[in-house]
């Protein structure tokens, strides 16, 4: 397999967003990237790239597609699997197999996609390599989202968390945290919540912006709050502090009931 490079690209909508190409063809939206990108299964290199795509097959977060040249294709094996896509096409399925350990269905390939861009890459399942880079930090769950900002913002605005009418937290130091597309999140100090009611759960996230998640049970409803230990250092401004689901308790800011968001949390 090799890469074509300069792809002319004959349909789609094309815009320029700061110095990266960017190209729209339906819902897929695709974005040059300037982050060296590298990807490691069992400690062996499976592609490193200063070129990749970024694709949002879905609105919520994108995809990494990296150039065939710069992928390890001799650890791939074509399965006789396809897959279809209504918008990419029909992609060709490739095992993976590192030191002796092979991961079924770790990459996707489109030759004849009718996005122009994605024939000459290749989608590997985030979850089919031990670990991911984007230069030398480590990235969990999916590559960041350019368009995604986090903003953490010291508060001295009062909010009381009720969960079943009785209150598990209140506080006026609170730390706002600001996601895009998704709902303001009051972070508070562990004195000001009342731990006595949360029980400690197995439950652990990975965030790409904020690191790793710790949870706990309130009053019998499972996995309420949240906290991050040793955030990623873009984060550290809600190190230890605790968050319940806006979704799912009652929040008073400043004497006011927050309405409840809709969303997928809820």
């Amino acid at each position: 397999m090799g890469y074509a490079g300069g792809t002319v690209l004959t349909w789609g909508v094309v815009e320029r967003c700061m110095t990266a190409q960017v190209t729209t063809h339906g819902r897929v939206r695709v974005e040059e990237s300037a982050k060296r990108v590298r990807a490691y299964l069992d400690g062996v290199l499976v592609a490193d790239t200063t070129r990749p795509r970024l694709v949002w097959e879905s609105p919520y977060y994108p995809t990494y597609y990296l150039p065939v040249a710069d992928v390890r294709t001799e650890l791939l094996q074509l399965e006789p699997e396809r897959k279809h896509s209504p918008s990419r096409g029909d992609a060709q399925v490739y095992s993976l197999a590192v030191n002796g350990r092979t991961v079924p269905g770790a990459a996707l390939r489109y030759p004849e996609s009718p996005i122009e861009e994605l024939q000459d890459l290749i989608r590997f399942e985030w979850k089919a390599l031990d670990s991911w880079f984007e230069e030398d930090e480590e990235v969990f769950v999916h590559p960041r989202d350019p368009y995604t900002r986090v903003d953490i913002l010291p508060s001295s605005r009062h909010v009381r968390v009720d969960v079943d009418g009785v209150t598990v937290a209140e506080s006026t130091s609170p730390r706002l945290l600001f996601e895009t597309n998704l709902p303001t999140r009051y972070y508070l100090p562990k004195p000001h919540v009342r731990l006595d009611l949360l029980t400690p759960t197995d439950t652990a996230t990975h965030c790409p912006y904020k690191g790793e998640a710790e949870y706990w049970s309130v009053n019998g409803h499972a996995d309420l709050a949240w906290s991050y230990p040793t955030p990623l250092p873009e984060s550290e401004g809600v190190a230890g502090l605790i968050c319940f689901y806006n979704e799912k308790v009652d929040i008073y800011v400043d004497g006011v009931l927050q309405e409840r968001p809709k969303n997928k949390f809820s």
